[in-house]
């Protein structure tokens, strides 16, 4: 299916954060190799994509797997907190206007047809994130790491994130670019558009190479 039909269709439009909106990826990928030096373990990038759409908490978990290392509950919380320092010195690097290509475009375009706008991350950085790079005014409600207990491929963050707004679930479209948040989606009775330029994901409606590619120039040109 056509992926702007999609969007029209909807009432409800529910993005992910990273890797949809903005590129702070590479930021978490840093402060996680970072801190898996102090296991002596190499984290390299193909584990990070793992991480994708996954908290804090399981991610860490998941690196002190692969590290072969257990450390006790006490010291996962200061582990994970250090993280998110060395990965927040990284976004307060951020202006506005950092964000992925086609996003202000369509959050306008979306704004106009007077959809509903919502945020569904596993980040517990999203509001700052919003704010550094200049969108947070576009978006009716934000549900994020810190309004849900459980993660992705769980449907609980884009469930809260249509009911803030008041949108039944089949009424709402998501758009993801990691395959848990796409079963996550799935789970949650909603349509769901993968921003997947590397082609690797599965089980959508519809797939873009990123959010530019929603809209064609004439579309624009209808309102602006």
């Amino acid at each position: 299916m056509n992926a702007r039909k999609i969007i029209d269709d909807a009432t409800a439009v529910i993005f992910d954060l990273d890797g949809v909106l903005v590129d702070t990826a590479v930021f978490h990928y840093q402060a996680w190799k970072r801190l898996a030096k102090q296991f002596d373990f190499d984290f390299t990038e193909a584990e990070n994509e793992q991480l994708k759409g996954v908290s804090r908490v399981d991610s860490l978990n998941l690196i002190l797997k692969w590290a072969n290392k257990e450390v006790p509950a006490e010291e996962k919380e200061q582990l994970a907190a250090l993280k998110n320092t060395w990965y927040l010195e990284l976004v307060e690097n951020m202006q506005d206007g950092d964000v992925l290509p086609g996003t202000i475009d369509l959050l306008t375009y979306l704004k106009a047809k007077d959809k509903k706008i919502a945020l569904g991350s596993a980040s517990k950085n999203a509001v700052r994130i919003l704010e550094k790079t200049g969108i947070l005014h576009y978006f009716d409600a934000i549900i994020d790491g810190n309004a849900v207990r459980n993660s992705k491929p769980d449907p609980e963050v884009f469930l809260k994130a249509a009911a803030e707004v008041g949108v039944a679930p089949a009424a709402s479209v998501v758009l993801e670019d990691a395959q848990a948040g796409i079963e996550a989606a799935r789970a949650a009775n909603m349509q769901v558009i993968a921003v997947d330029r590397s082609h690797v994901l599965t089980n959508y409606d519809a797939r873009v190479d990123d959010l530019a590619e929603i809209l064609t120039t004439q579309q624009l040109h209808d309102f602006t």
